[in-house]
């Protein structure tokens, strides 16, 4: 996209070239539809989607003067142990939303109201930067490492398909869960037809936002259902995941459900993963899917993938299996930035639960293989690598930016990751091989980001201060927490 040159980083979002006519496109649709109400949505720093609601009215001046909501909208606006607001105290000036017009789109549980995601500055008062890129914004960070990997390397850029497993929970009267809606028979037909109200309600809704639906199943956990939409470009694959959560929390409000996103609700069968299937390609161009549909109920890039060019990641030899060198040297980036990947993948104290109810498939030690599900990465399929150490709790923007610097530094330092593993990992360790194990808590995954300067720089400025202090917090309210397992364990101890 060609940007005119003005001052500040919010005047050449506003002012880039072509947005005017998009602004144009979605009053026609606004118009059209007969939207009255419009969420201004962005991506808080842990997933969440926050923002505000404005009248349709509104739209031209929103689009081009945004919104303003305090700065620490990006930390959920939670408070620490110590009672201090995350990242930014109540002193702290307000953030400007710019809505990204391309990303309008109707809500089809109220057709009276849409949404459209918003990019974040810097209020355009302060003192240093005015106007500037928000740091926290995670979803603006993706966009900017994005375009800096795609002018560093050729034009090369990410594509990403997201398994975003989860779990269907009866509501007890209390309104708290009360157990799985289904039985935990991996993908059996008739426990997936037991929640085809659901699954079905979720996909019509989905393809009524762009999410081109491809295929589903029912999963080995109590209610665990996992449907799939076809793989994009990384920041719009991530915007999907995004609308995708919040088409399930709709559903589930219709059913008196909850859509339980946790990672590992119960102990004993398997828990909610997110594995991420990347490749990096070449050229390409943007195709529409109208899903059917004859008048689309929002803006074309709400319904437009990426198709062709030149995937990178395909065998470049003789083997069918092993990568392209592009390819072997990303697995090698990402190999070497295993530990640190990991606190991003896996982002909370209950992730780690998963790690440790052995048995279930989930990745524990870091190395990678063919068709390997006991690997932290595999290749599944030619030309396409699923990381693994990322589950259902997952930021796919974080995710994206910090797989993208891992992969940088496998291209730019020719990284080898060695040769891949094709034994299951635990036959092999009892074989005599040495594995190094991915971090086993949240606070040793910190640790392990904390320390590695590459991935670290996937959350430039105050994003890292603010995502180390939301997370560090979270590991030290786990500990200073006493359990009913601590009562179970240790009232009756001794003498």
């Amino acid at each position: 996209m060609t940007i005119n040159q003005t001052s500040t980083d919010l005047e050449r979002h506003v002012n880039a070239t072509g947005r005017d006519e998009l602004v144009k496109q979605v009053r026609e649709k606004i118009d059209e539809l007969g939207i009255e109400y419009i969420y201004y949505q962005f991506i808080s720093v842990t997933g969440r989607i926050v923002g505000k609601g404005i009248p349709s009215d509104h739209w031209e001046r929103s689009a081009e003067k945004g919104f303003q909501l305090v700065y620490g909208s990006t930390a959920n606006l939670f408070i620490d142990r110590y009672g201090n607001y995350i990242g930014y105290g109540p002193e702290a000036a307000e953030l400007v939303g710019i809505p990204d017009p391309e990303t309008f789109c109707q809500l089809p549980w109220d057709k009276r109201v849409a949404r459209v995601y918003c990019t974040c500055f810097r209020n355009r008062e302060e003192k240093v930067n005015p106007g500037g890129h928000l740091d926290s914004d995670c979803r603006g960070n993706l966009r900017i490492i994005h375009d800096e990997f795609r002018q560093k390397h050729g034009g090369l850029h990410l594509r990403a398909g997201t398994e975003p497993e989860m779990m269907w929970l009866k509501k007890g009267a209390d309104g708290k869960p009360d157990g799985g809606f289904s039985n935990p028979y991996c993908y059996h037909i008739d426990q997936f037809e037991s929640l085809r109200p659901v699954s079905m309600q979720v996909i019509t809704y989905a393809r009524q936002m762009g999410l081109d639906m491809i295929q589903g199943d029912h999963e080995d956990a109590p209610g665990q259902l996992e449907l799939n939409w076809m793989f994009d470009d990384v920041l719009r694959n991530a915007d999907r995941l995004s609308t995708y959560r919040q088409i399930c929390a709709q559903v589930a409000r219709e059913n008196n459900l909850i859509a339980c996103f946790m990672s590992k609700p119960f102990m004993g069968v398997s828990a909610s993963g997110c594995h991420h299937n990347v490749s990096l390609w070449k050229d390409g161009e943007a195709r529409v899917n109208k899903l059917g549909m004859n008048s689309l109920p929002g803006l074309e890039d709400s319904f437009s993938y990426l198709e062709g060019g030149t995937n990178t990641f395909m065998p470049d030899t003789d083997d069918p299996q092993m990568p392209g060198r592009i390819g072997l040297q990303a697995i090698g980036g990402v190999m070497n930035h295993l530990g640190a990947l990991t606190a991003i993948g896996c982002s909370t104290v209950n992730s780690y639960r998963r790690l440790w109810d052995v048995g279930f498939w989930a990745p524990v030690f870091a190395d990678w293989g063919f068709q390997n599900r006991t690997t932290g990465m595999r290749v599944s399929a030619p030309g396409r690598f699923e990381y693994r150490a990322v589950d259902s709790m997952v930021n796919p923007y974080l995710m994206g930016a910090a797989l993208l610097r891992a992969f940088d530094d496998g291209i730019s330092n020719d990284l080898d990751p060695g040769t891949p593993e094709e034994r299951n990992i635990y036959e092999a360790m009892e074989a005599g091989k040495q594995v190094k194990k991915l971090p086993m808590s949240l606070g040793d995954a910190l640790n392990r980001l904390e320390a590695d300067e590459v991935i670290r720089s996937a959350m430039p400025g105050e994003m890292y201060k603010v995502f180390h202090w939301y997370k560090n917090d979270e590991w030290e309210k786990f500990m200073a927490t006493v359990t009913d397992w601590d009562m179970e364990t240790y009232l009756d101890c001794l003498p």
